[in-house]
């Protein structure tokens, strides 16, 4: 009867800070949302509400090098193993991406230029110098964040003469 009694106890008090710790914290709306003041001239202060922008995609990165530099990409143009670029199944070329390893936080933003990855349960292939700078060229594989990005203006390693 007793331990009846404890048992019965021990599931009601469960619930019981259950709901109490749901209702006390911030909703999951609103911790996506982030605060920030902005100044303005009529009133001196008012905020704004940002929600967080959800990633285009999420899953594993691999990269490619050596073997594949000077070959033609699907864009036409060869690969540069040293550029920032990647190949992606869908997006299209051209796009850039903001790739984020969730490992160590690090990211790059890549232009798309070439198809891929060949392999089943990849999401994208980076170049050798992408990789290198999200740090894990050593471990050739790694879980990132993709976001699409849309810079207003996109500085180019090009010679002056190359530029049209």
């Amino acid at each position: 009867m007793r331990r009846r009694f404890a048992e019965s106890l021990a599931l009601v008090l469960s619930i019981a800070s259950l709901g109490a710790g749901a209702a006390s914290g911030p909703s999951s709306l609103e911790a996506a949302k982030v605060t920030i003041p902005l100044a303005t001239p009529a009133d001196g202060h008012t905020t704004k509400r940002i929600k967080k922008s959800q990633p285009y995609q999420v899953g594993t990165a691999s990269w490619y090098g050596e073997y594949f530099q000077g070959k033609e990409t699907a864009s036409g143009e060869p690969y540069d193993m040293l550029a920032l670029t990647a190949a992606h199944p869908s997006l299209p070329l051209g796009t850039y991406v903001k790739v984020t390893n969730l490992r160590n936080g690090r990211a790059v933003v890549v232009r798309v230029n070439d198809r891929g990855p060949v392999v089943d349960g990849r999401i994208i292939d980076v170049s050798f110098n992408a990789a290198r700078a999200l740090g894990f060229k050593e471990r050739g594989l790694q879980r990132v964040r993709l976001d699409i990005y849309q810079p207003a203006t996109v500085a180019r390693l090009e010679p002056v003469a190359n530029l049209p």
